[in-house]
């Protein structure tokens, strides 16, 4: 059997074209990993078919599924569905940055998260939908389950170039009142912004009564900092390059950089949200297992 697992490696993904083909890659090595991790159980989750139970309309039955496994399951349409999943993808500048070490961006790496999510949840008969930002919302493409969704979602990545800075207190507010349906509404960004700022308008996402799920993602050097060498440190998002001595920094910047990440987890963890640290040199399986999680949670809810 291939082993698809290779699939959910940057290095691996950084090599191969076309992201919505990727996204299926990268869910069909996750899935044969389910077999062999603490998360087999979770595997259940990815039935296409709603069981039948007395009383539904026999019209909805999926006869050739009956004919394969000589059970029952009715197929599942759009408005049927209870469940949505919007994707907030951050396209701002400094979103662009790959250290040396790294085979993606952490857009690169983002994109790579979203469309493997967004392919997991349509497999799973859910509607998604995605909105791109920088300092204001770029894109924003309603949620559904329809089959062509993830070549759409997929589409408006590919041609999302990062600029501009962020500002993403006014994007999370504008987005918590559009989106109307309460779902599960995944961030992926590296966050750099003002952190008050950024709670407000988390907050008026759990307001909403979404749940949210906050894929903080960074690119590994970001918090490693392996620089020996004088570097001239190129700024993002319109701060200035400077020339310096990385191991005189080196102490005071992972303090600075740790105590950001402990307030965004704090804050995330006050909001009752969940919070998850995504390195660009990650196997994506990290992310996945985050949303499938929540997934579960919030159908032992309903």
């Amino acid at each position: 059997m291939e082993n698809y697992r290779k699939y959910l490696s940057p290095q691996t993904l950084s090599k191969l074209q076309g992201l919505e083909i990727k996204a299926r890659l990268i869910v069909e090595g996750f899935v044969s990993g389910l077999h062999k991790s603490p998360y087999h159980g979770f595997s259940i989750e990815f039935a296409e078919h709603r069981e039948y139970v007395p009383g539904d309309d026999l019209r909805h039955v999926d006869w050739k599924v009956f004919g394969r496994s000589d059970r029952y399951y009715l197929k599942q349409y759009e408005e049927e569905t209870n469940f949505g999943c919007y994707l907030l993808v951050d396209t701002s500048e400094s979103m662009r940055y790959r250290s040396s070490s790294s085979a993606l961006s952490k857009l690169e790496y983002a994109q790579h998260v979203a469309a493997a999510l967004a392919y997991l949840a349509l497999q799973q008969r859910d509607a998604v939908g995605l909105v791109t930002y920088d300092n204001a919302l770029r894109q924003f493409v309603r949620a559904s389950s329809h089959p062509s969704q993830l070549k759409q979602l997929c589409h408006v990545m590919e041609q999302s170039a990062p600029e501009g800075e962020s500002a993403m207190g006014p994007i999370f507010h504008e987005t918590a009142e559009r989106i109307k349906k309460r779902g599960l509404v995944i961030i992926l960004s590296d966050l750099f912004d003002d952190v008050q700022s950024l709670m407000h308008g988390l907050k008026h996402l759990r307001y909403r009564r979404h749940e949210v799920i906050v894929m903080h993602t960074i690119d590994a050097a970001e918090q490693d900092f392996p620089f020996e060498d004088p570097t001239l440190f190129r700024g993002l998002e319109n701060l200035p390059e400077q020339m310096t001595e990385p191991r005189a920094l080196r102490s005071a910047y992972q303090s600075e950089f740790e105590k950001f990440l402990w307030d965004v987890r704090k804050g995330c963890r006050d909001l009752h949200m969940d919070y998850v640290l995504l390195r660009n040199d990650q196997p994506l399986d990290v992310a996945l297992t985050s949303y499938l999680s929540s997934r579960t949670q919030h159908m032992h809810k309903t």
